[in-house]
């Protein structure tokens, strides 16, 4: 039995997704900026899509803009507010714990003469609200704080870090990468204080290759990238009307039979957790229960590295990460485990469980008998 503990990383493409993207791809395939029949079809299917998501969200159709994926939706969110806010301030604020795709664009903007703020967090992974009061400011423009991280579930003080930023400075906007969220909790951001929410389709069992970021009619934004002005300026390009189409899927299915599928996600998690810290010399980095996102499990295992151990349950059938795969490419340690303080031991000894609501307690049940037995044979290797 093949089990694939590795969603946070990209989930398997749903049947109705996949159907209604193959259909608008054959069918509806005009671009849907053009004006004769075959575009406007495939304009129907983007407007379609956009309704489906935006009442997950409680917002309108007109607050998103369709992106490539999750990065680009965060690039667009904090590039865009720097090019269309410094006249209003130059400084930033976010966590050390976030996705690359904040971390470098905050980065490349401190090259540009911004001022970074980057916030520490706890041994959980979470940032203290009194370290977002004392660092925001009268030239703050942009709060960019993750909903959920993507390595070990801690999940931010996203409502009260918002309500905060806004009564200090109400000028500045407020940004959450909501990809690892988006789907497993019920995001409203209006009623949260988001001004800014990126998410990616991959990650609900959408196509790949496409995304949306949520943007309030308050926010002004300046465009990253140039053509031929679709989407309001914001993000010329032919619309990926098939991608955006099964998106629109994904996420209507995500949020159907919502709390019974975030149920089995935390018995799942729950299940591996206990298993797992019976093990001598296993720690877990995530919280059980909601004290952390109910989809992803990091475990660290002393005394084995993180790459032998993925093998080995590789061998069994079982694949899990050994950290994000976004960031697979740059070898190094996580800034996630460095920011939460793991002992060093352990920093290359961390694996990274991520469940979707196809997995099922047999298979967590499998996975913690294969576990219990590969941990004690891989340190008597070692030896």
């Amino acid at each position: 039995m093949e089990i694939y503990f590795d969603n946070a990383a990209t989930t398997r493409l749903g049947k109705a997704a996949a159907e209604i993207a193959d259909r608008v791809a054959r069918e509806d395939y005009g671009n849907p900026s053009s004006l004769h029949l075959a575009g406007v079809r495939a304009e129907a299917a983007v407007r379609t899509a956009a309704e489906q998501i935006a009442k997950t969200l409680k917002a309108e159709p007109a607050e998103l803009i369709f992106t490539s994926g999750g990065t680009e939706s965060d690039n667009l969110a904090i590039l865009g507010t720097a090019r269309g806010r410094k006249g209003y301030g130059r400084h930033l604020i976010t966590s050390a714990v976030e996705h690359p795709a904040v971390l470098e664009a905050m980065r490349f903007l401190e090259e540009q003469d911004f001022s970074v703020t980057v916030l520490p967090v706890d041994a959980a992974g979470k940032i203290a609200l009194s370290d977002l009061e004392a660092a925001v400011r009268k030239d703050t423009i942009l709060v960019s704080l993750m909903y959920v991280n993507n390595e070990i579930g801690a999940i931010q003080p996203v409502a009260a870090a918002a309500e905060l930023v806004h009564r200090l400075n109400p000028d500045c906007y407020f940004h959450t990468d909501a990809v690892q969220a988006y789907g497993k909790f019920e995001i409203y951001p209006k009623r949260l204080g988001i001004d800014l929410l990126s998410a990616s389709s991959h990650k609900i069992a959408g196509p790949k290759g496409v995304g949306f970021l949520y943007k309030n009619r308050r926010v002004s934004l300046k465009p990253v990238s140039f053509g031929g002005g679709q989407q309001g300026g914001l993000r010329s390009g032919t619309l990926n009307a098939p991608g955006i189409a099964g998106m629109g899927e994904a996420a209507r299915e995500a949020y159907s039979d919502f709390p019974a599928k975030r149920e089995r996600l935390l018995a799942i998690k729950d299940r591996i957790l206990a298993a797992a810290l019976e093990i001598p010399g296993v720690s877990a980095n995530s919280a059980p229960g909601m004290d952390s996102a109910p989809q992803i499990v990091s475990l660290s295992v002393e005394g084995v590295r993180a790459e032998v151990l993925l093998h080995a349950l590789e061998a069994e059938g079982i694949f899990v990460s050994s950290g994000s795969a976004c960031a697979s490419n740059h070898p190094g340690i996580s800034a996630t485990l460095r920011g939460i303080g793991l002992p060093k031991q352990l920093l290359d000894a961390t694996i990274r469980l991520s469940f979707s609501a196809e997995n099922t307690e047999a298979e967590a049940e499998r996975f913690s008998e294969v576990f219990r037995r590969l941990v004690p044979e891989l340190r008597k290797f070692r030896r």
